[in-house]
């Protein structure tokens, strides 16, 4: 045949964009619009209801940066309208772009009393007509419109901007108001634009040389011929009739299968703040629920149980309505998580809290408990999730962000990941490569073709819906859902819940390879050092609620104290919202990190309160100095988790040599040398010079940071050619000569910037530290701190949650060469066999280790810390100002002494007057097994909870001891649900449990008190 595909291709484009298109709406009149600005930040339907609207002419500029402006809309629709095979509704155009819905303005409807009707978007502009009508038929809406800024810079990701930030965003409008009219959809036009787009887009996934190809083409060819391009409406009858025999055509029986779930993935703070995503998620989910009232078909994941309590507190009204529909299974909890947090940089209580308080709000909410994990965008996945997964109840897991790498593509989509002590879960990747899918013809095809376990299995899953900045499924998705339900040349496509996805998958592939170990993301390597004042936040949080709950539990069982049950749960919350994987990460807008600093400094302050109040009612009234040391290790004579008078000896001395200073102890000498680096740190003990010959520990060096794509997001390889080692010294003093500690001061400038660093050296301390307070000025730099050591490391040991993993220091493979920034909490372990150091930290998490061998033969492992660094996207003065940090060197360590450094630096001492000592609530026998909490239950009983780890990486023993008169005790879920089959306990006495503990197994008792 003489036939030119690529004319008919082009033919069939122009019809749609020239006749079909324009056609989908037949009439359209227009409403009287009047507009009131919210004169600052959000305010309540009520008071906005209340205000004095002014007429609004259509093509008027409105919405400052950040601004809400309320619209209402009213009008009476004409005698017969929306009949004769038409659909009435109103439809909004705010002024919207081409940009995708979540970047831009959008609005809620509501209703004359309050109720939300749906929200609206560049993709979803219609309100039905029958919900905006009133019982005398005259339409009257209120849409409360966000005039959020395009902050992404149309998808570059790394264009500095100043709309981040309400203080230097300005006040010029944004959008032009484009018009509110009621229009008569009409409905055969709108459904053979479906079947249009949904075969234009098989057809450009099929062969060249297909059959199928060619039939799909003629049949679009022909449906062209058959609508009269002067009467659409009357003809796409016939246009559709020409499309009917190709769309039922029927899948092949070896299809591949995808289940398709309705989904939104709202980023609870990203190029939006904590607040816009609130009322996101009021758009996005009752978007759902109008949607699902049209089709019955409808499944919604939705994950984040803090986005639900926006809705509930803010809208309680819809709340009820999500309810009913999670009672009949079609508005699902996805996740049991409080927001889809990161997974490297949370500490591992942390982490387990994130379950608790998720799964505990599902279940007092609407009484279901979500049995997987939902984090498609999360930077990478921690090799402790397994685990924590497991022991909160979640069966399966899920992301797609591994598609995401630079260098290695994951081998597998469906698998059994296992976690650093041996835990597996059964895990999906969806090979689609994308949680916002349209459910195209595209990416069906991607599904299917990089599905990597076929032969062996078929099924996939497929999350579609708007997201980043939501919106969520619309009519049109769920058309093409229909359409592709069995379709020639298409995988088959099912819409349905994620749990039908997963038993299935389960039930298909019962035996799946294993990944075993951290999902390391080969991108956004800078998240672990980007905005470090919200990590040090992180970091202190943390620590402080571990203290807070710690003695206010003492306090309760040994003094009758009241436990702030409501005080720790709110903490918590904010702690766990900040979590979230683009807030702990760095990045966010300016707005939402100044808020999270000052929500940190809220935490902080609130806590010491707490902890003040506890320690003053367990030390009593006295004037004897008592130390708290919430710590698991002793120290200076004083109990893990118990109080004491501080017992201190020797001393530590120094001394002037060759310009610098000597710092030395019984244990270890340190040299500072004129330029104030260490050059030398010598292990008395062992005889042995830590550093690398002719090398300089304590070094900072400055890198060129300008990474090829995401700014705040990536450190890129190409970093390490642009070094500038800071050397000089403004001056080089000894501040404190003798006593319990010794410590020289260094002051240092560079560029814009200067560093006061001071090296310090306790009595009886293995460990030479070093804090820095930096005034950072600098833009598109990294701030390194290197220590070059001689030992003959081929791995480091990195602290994760609950553990720590094992990372080779070569770049043997391309899986070792793309891993060249880490992310560790409180330490790094480097060693050869008899002999190791190990580097710890109070707020720092990148960090890169290699090794180089010297002209003598010898080996150098360095370990470096990533301290600081600059992009200028999405926030231009990211980083800039003071910071704080803590940093020690501990020499002839191993990884028990790592272990117990990393909490020494991270929960100091706390000393108070008071009468004596306190009793620890716990005391454990057996090395190795560490205490992570003690708090009491969440159930309110009174019930005391300890969770344990074993934190060496070997099996362990150990009898845990209460210093209270318990009844019993059981061993726990991170729920703190018993047990079905105790995995750790062996001996359960009132006064003792007898714990077997495999390599960094966690374990969670609960002690009922007598």
């Amino acid at each position: 045949m003489h036939v030119n595909p690529a004319l008919v291709e082009m033919r069939v484009e122009r019809f749609v964009r020239e006749r079909l298109e324009p056609a989908t709406y037949r009439s359209r009149v227009p409403l009287e619009v009047t507009a009131w600005v919210a004169p600052g930040e959000p305010v309540p339907f009520a008071e906005a209801a209340a205000a004095r609207y002014e007429t609004f002419a259509p093509g008027t500029a409105w919405g400052r940066p950040w601004g809400t402006t309320w619209f209402r809309l009213t009008g009476r629709p004409p005698e017969g309208f929306g009949g004769d095979g038409t659909r009435a509704e109103v439809v909004v155009d705010l002024g919207y772009s081409d940009v995708q819905p979540g970047f831009q303005a959008e609005a809620t409807a509501y209703r004359p009393d309050g109720t939300v009707v749906k929200g609206l978007h560049p993709r979803n502009r219609y309100l039905p007509l029958a919900a905006v009508t009133g019982a005398d038929g005259a339409v009257d809406v209120l849409l409360e419109a966000s005039s959020n800024p395009d902050v992404s810079g149309d998808g570059v990701f790394a264009t500095p901007t100043r709309l981040g930030d309400p203080a230097t965003a300005g006040t010029e409008p944004l959008y032009r108001f484009a018009g509110a009219h009621l229009a008569e959809l009409d409905v055969e036009v709108w459904e053979l634009q479906q079947d249009v787009w949904t075969l234009r887009g098989l057809l450009a996934q099929l062969p060249e040389s297909s059959t199928r190809r060619a039939e799909v083409l003629r049949a679009l060819d022909d449906a062209v011929d058959a609508v009269d391009p002067w009467d659409v409406a009357g003809t796409a009858h016939a246009g559709r009739a020409a499309l009917a025999g190709v769309l039922a055509q029927p899948a092949s029986a070896s299809a591949h299968r995808v289940t398709a779930v309705g989904h939104a993935h709202i980023d609870s703070a990203w190029l939006w703040p904590t607040r816009e995503t609130a009322r996101k998620c009021a758009r996005t989910f009752s978007n759902v629920l109008a949607l699902m009232d049209e089709d019955p078909d409808l499944v919604f994941a939705c994950s984040s149980a803090q986005q639900y309590a926006w809705v509930r507190d803010a809208q309680p009204e819809l709340f009820e309505r999500i309810k009913k529909r999670v009672a009949e299974g079609r508005f699902v909890p996805v996740g049991g998580m409080w927001v889809e947090s990161d997974t490297n940089m949370p500490g591992g209580e942390a982490l387990a809290r994130q379950f608790v308080a998720g799964k505990r709000f599902f279940a007092e909410e609407f009484g279901v408990e979500p049995l997987d994990v939902w984090l498609p965008d999360s930077f990478g996945y921690t090799a402790a999730l397994p685990q924590i997964a497991v022991a909160a109840g979640a069966r399966w897991f899920l992301t797609q962000k591994p598609s995401w790498n630079e260098v290695n593509r994951m081998p597998h989509h469906t698998f059994a990941w296992e976690g650093v002590d041996g835990t597996r879960i059964f895990t999906h990747f969806p090979p689609a490569d994308t949680y916002n899918s349209d459910l195209g013809g595209e990416d069906l095809a991607r599904a299917e073709r990089q599905f990597a376990e076929k032969g062996r299995a078929r099924s996939s899953l497929l999350p579609f819906g708007y997201g980043d900045g939501g919106g969520g499924p619309t009519r049109e998705m769920l058309a093409a859902a229909a359409r592709t339900r069995s379709l020639e040349g298409s995988p088959v496509v099912e819409v349905a819940g994620p749990h039908d996805f997963f038993r299935r998958a389960e039930a298909e592939y019962p035996d799946p390879p294993v990944w075993s170990g951290e999902v390391y993301l080969e991108f956004h390597r800078g998240t672990y050092t980007s905005q470090a004042r919200t990590k040090r936040g992180n970091r202190r949080s943390e620590h402080l609620l571990r203290e807070a709950e710690l003695w206010a539990t003492a306090a309760h069982v040994q003094r009758g104290a009241d436990y702030p049950y409501e005080a720790l749960e709110r903490l918590w919350r904010v702690v766990l919202l900040q979590q979230f994987h683009d807030i702990l990460p760095g990045s966010s807008i300016a707005w939402v990190h100044r808020e999270a600093e000052a929500r940190y400094a809220e935490v902080a302050a609130e806590l010491e309160e707490l902890i003040g109040t506890s320690l003053g009612e367990l030390a009593g009234a006295g004037d004897d100095a008592v130390a708290f040391n919430a710590s698991p290790f002793p120290r200076h004579g004083v109990a893990a988790l118990g109080a004491a008078a501080p017992q201190r000896g020797g001393a530590a001395r120094a001394s002037s040599a060759d310009g610098g200073f000597v710092l030395e102890n019984d244990r270890v000498r340190v040299a500072v040398d004129r330029d104030g680096l260490l050059s030398s740190v010598l292990d008395l003990a062992a005889d042995r010079e830590v550093l690398a010959p002719g090398a300089h520990g304590g070094l900072l060096q400055l890198h060129r940071d300008t990474p090829t794509q995401w700014d705040a997001w990536d450190v890129d390889e190409h970093y390490r050619r642009h070094t500038t080692d800071l050397v000089a010294a403004e001056s080089v003093e000894l501040v404190e000569e003798s006593g319990e500690r010794v410590a020289v001061r260094v002051v240092r400038r560079f560029g814009d910037s200067r560093v006061e660093q001071v090296v310090s050296l306790a009595a009886g301390a293995a460990a030479v530290e070093l804090s820095f307070d930096v005034d950072w000025h600098e833009r598109q730099k990294l701030l390194k701190l290197a220590f070059p050591l001689d030992v003959h490391a081929d791995r480091a040991a990195s602290e994760i949650q609950f553990g720590h993993v094992l990372r080779p220091t070569h770049a043997n493979t391309s899986w070792d060469a793309a891993r060249f920034e880490t992310c560790a909490h409180r330490w790094v372990h480097v060693g050869e066999s008899g002999y190791g150091v190990a580097v710890a930290n109070d707020s720092t998490y990148g960090h890169d280790t290699g090794r180089t061998t010297r002209p003598d033969g010898g080996t150098t492992t360095t370990v470096r810390l990533s301290l600081l660094r600059a992009p200028l996207f999405p926030d231009p003065d990211a980083d800039q100002g003071r910071h704080v940090l803590r940093t020690s060197l501990l020499v002839g360590a191993g990884i028990p002494d790592a272990v117990r450094e990393g909490y020494r630096l991270n929960l100091p001492l706390r000393e108070v007057r008071g009468e004596g000592p306190v009793d620890p609530l716990f005391a454990v026998e057996g090395a190795g097994v560490v205490v992570e909490a003690v708090k009491l239950a969440e159930d309110r009983s009174g019930d005391v909870v300890v969770r344990l780890y074993e934190a060496h990486g070997g099996r362990a023993r150990a009898t845990v001891r209460p210093s209270f008169a318990a009844a019993a005790v059981t061993e726990t879920d991170l729920l703190e649900r018993d047990a079905e089959q105790p995995r750790a306990l062996r001996e359960a006495r009132p006064d003792a449990a007898v714990l077997e503990l495999r390599p960094f197994q966690i374990a969670t008792l609960r002690w009922r008190r007598a």
